[in-house]
């Protein structure tokens, strides 16, 4: 299906990875309830591969950090392009981000790991629909040894 968001997304060059289903939990990778789309904590995987194993501030550099990020919220982009049968123009707001970061004690700077996602988001949606409200926390263990994780809620119609 071809709409504005998936103009925006050619326009920027930016391809989307498989909506893979949950590995470990007997959960949805999304689910609608009235008028939100909540989709699951999403990892940074690109079909299967997971190339941000470890955690930021040792294996990874801040820099590296939003780039996993962004690779979530790909992931997040996907599962509910999936959930809304294609339509990603049925997205009325993002409305917030949840962004866990896998860290060594003494990074401080997890809020601008979580920037790639929050950016990326503003990027497809655009400032009005993409702009949101953010959680953010540093963790000291993550499944599979991720880098990061991040779940999105969404007003839909």
């Amino acid at each position: 299906m071809s709409g504005i968001v998936e103009a925006r997304l050619k326009e920027l060059g930016i391809e989307l990875p498989e909506a893979l289903a949950p590995k470990v939990a007997k959960i949805k990778g999304s689910n609608i309830a009235g008028p939100f789309l909540y989709v699951s904590g999403q990892v940074p995987q690109w079909n299967g591969d997971m190339p941000f194993i470890g955690k930021v501030g040792r294996d990874f550099t801040v820099e590296q950090g939003a780039e996993a990020a962004r690779l979530c919220a790909l992931n997040v982009i996907a599962h509910a392009k999936l959930a809304l049968d294609g339509d990603l123009d049925r997205v009325v707001k993002v409305a917030k981000l949840k962004g866990y970061v896998n860290v060594t004690p003494d990074l401080a700077e997890v809020a601008a790991v979580v920037n790639g996602a929050s950016e990326l988001m503003v990027d497809v949606f655009g400032q009005e629909i993409g702009a949101h409200a953010r959680t953010v926390a540093g963790v000291s263990s993550m499944p599979f040894n991720v880098a990061i994780e991040v779940e999105a809620d969404f007003l839909i119609e």
